[in-house]
């Protein structure tokens, strides 16, 4: 009955912080350091845990071990079973939520302020003392065993792996964070804690907290939380050089419409031009109708329902790509307008039109995304990831501004690479 009222109390509730919330650093007195907003107007807190190396830590032969690992956290630990955890979780009110990604594994929780210290013990469980046990095991194997044969006939999944595949090889980033279903099946529960102290350590730690606690209070939550998690593990990824030559491959799947990625080489998050290649890109292939993609694809000749492009920054290699859908038999003419497209933006840049409208929508656009405690825990903490200052929130939107026409098209030369596109087309494309 409690979890129907929390849901109610977030419902009402769902306002955020606006961006120019000042962020402050905590350091626990065990050591333990995280970034934190205080918001005492609303009775929750909020934690976002980042552990760096993700699903790519993963041996080949282990593939999904993490993502099997992670999704088995919530499915048991110290003396409850799964079923006494869950009611734990509904009873407290909390909300917890356990991913695993390529280069992190990330922990959310929302709980309340009057069964905070309950609410902390209970997480701290699933975090330093998962049971792992068969049972539980062989149910979230079916379930991930379950997306694996979906993905294997989805065509934006095909796509997606294959693209991968593509450029990065034998890199892990060329795997499937869920594994297959030959390497999910050989896992075993001490597969399990051999990937839990791998990932979780505090070395790996990046630490976000929104809520209504004060920074000592916060302290001695951190502590409580995290001080009997390992220090450090061994496991590394290697950084992989993204290169390409121009091309199309097809994987035959009988559809009506064909599904395209496509891309090249991008910037890593730490490059100096990644802000301005960021607002390039909301030019050229941003969710929004005056994007150019959308404007020469979907607009002009209804080749598609929608086309985007976006920068992926992974921590050991980075990419630009792009992705849309279109008929079998417009498929050839929507690839070429992408190729006209890119290698226009790479010779000519945009124009100071582009610029000013480009600028207006993202400035704005921005503080929506604090929207809510669990959001704003995100953010904090994918700023920390990305070795942002902690003041990046209230310089964002000037260092917006501040880009220049010339320095746009300085980096749009830099970042468009028409000899380097690849695509990849799932479906029966004509003219292929």
């Amino acid at each position: 009955m409690k979890q129907f009222f929390i849901l109610a109390f977030w419902a009402v509730f769902s306002g955020g912080l606006a961006a120019e919330t000042k962020i402050i650093e905590v350091t626990s007195p065990g050591g333990i350091t995280a970034w934190f907003v205080e918001e005492q107007s609303i009775p929750i807190v909020s934690i976002s845990l980042s552990f760096q190396g993700g699903a790519s830590l993963d041996p080949a032969e282990k593939q999904g071990a993490t993502n099997l690992m992670m999704g088995l956290l919530e499915e048991g630990a110290g003396g409850l079973d799964a079923s006494g955890f869950l009611e734990a979780t509904d009873d407290l009110g909390a909300r917890f939520s356990f991913q695993a990604g390529r280069d992190s594994v990330t922990v959310t929780a929302s709980m309340l302020k009057s069964d905070l210290d309950k609410s902390v013990d209970l997480l701290r469980l699933a975090l330093v003392s998962p049971n792992f046990d068969e049972i539980a095991l062989e149910r979230v194997r079916g379930q991930v065993n379950s997306n694996i044969r979906s993905s294997a006939n989805d065509p934006n999944s095909l796509a997606g792996m294959a693209f991968n595949q593509l450029i990065y090889g034998d890199h892990p980033y060329g795997r499937d964070r869920d594994g297959t279903l030959e390497t999910v099946a050989a896992l075993t529960p001490d597969d399990m804690r051999v990937a839990h102290q791998r990932s979780m350590t505090k070395d790996r730690l990046v630490v976000g907290v929104v809520g209504a606690i004060t920074p000592d209070e916060l302290g001695v939550l951190l502590d409580n939380l995290l001080s009997d998690l390992p220090q450090s593990s061994d496991g590394n990824v290697a950084d992989f050089e993204v290169l390409t030559s121009a091309g199309v491959t097809v994987i035959d799947l009988d559809t009506p419409q064909s599904v395209a990625i496509f891309g090249h080489r991008g910037l890593a998050r730490d490059d100096p031009d990644f802000l301005t290649a960021f607002v390039l890109n909301h030019i050229m292939g941003g969710r929004v109708s005056t994007a150019r993609l959308n404007v020469e694809l979907r607009e002009k000749r209804g080749l598609t329902y929608g086309i985007s492009s976006f920068l992926l920054p992974y921590r050991h290699a980075a990419t630009y790509l792009g992705q849309f859908s279109s008929s079998n038999e417009s498929m050839g003419e929507a690839v070429d307008l992408v190729k006209a497209e890119w290698a226009k933006m790479a010779e000519f840049g945009i124009t100071r039109e582009e610029l000013d409208v480009a600028v207006r929508y993202l400035t704005g656009a921005y503080p929506l995304r604090f929207e809510g405690n669990s959001a704003i825990a995100g953010i904090i903490t994918g700023l920390q990831v990305a070795n942002l200052p902690i003041d990046y929130p209230q310089t964002r939107n000037d260092q917006v501004r501040a880009v220049s026409l010339e320095e746009m098209n300085r980096v749009a030369a830099k970042i468009f690479l028409p000899e380097e596109l690849v695509f990849v087309i799932v479906g029966q494309p004509e003219g292929f």
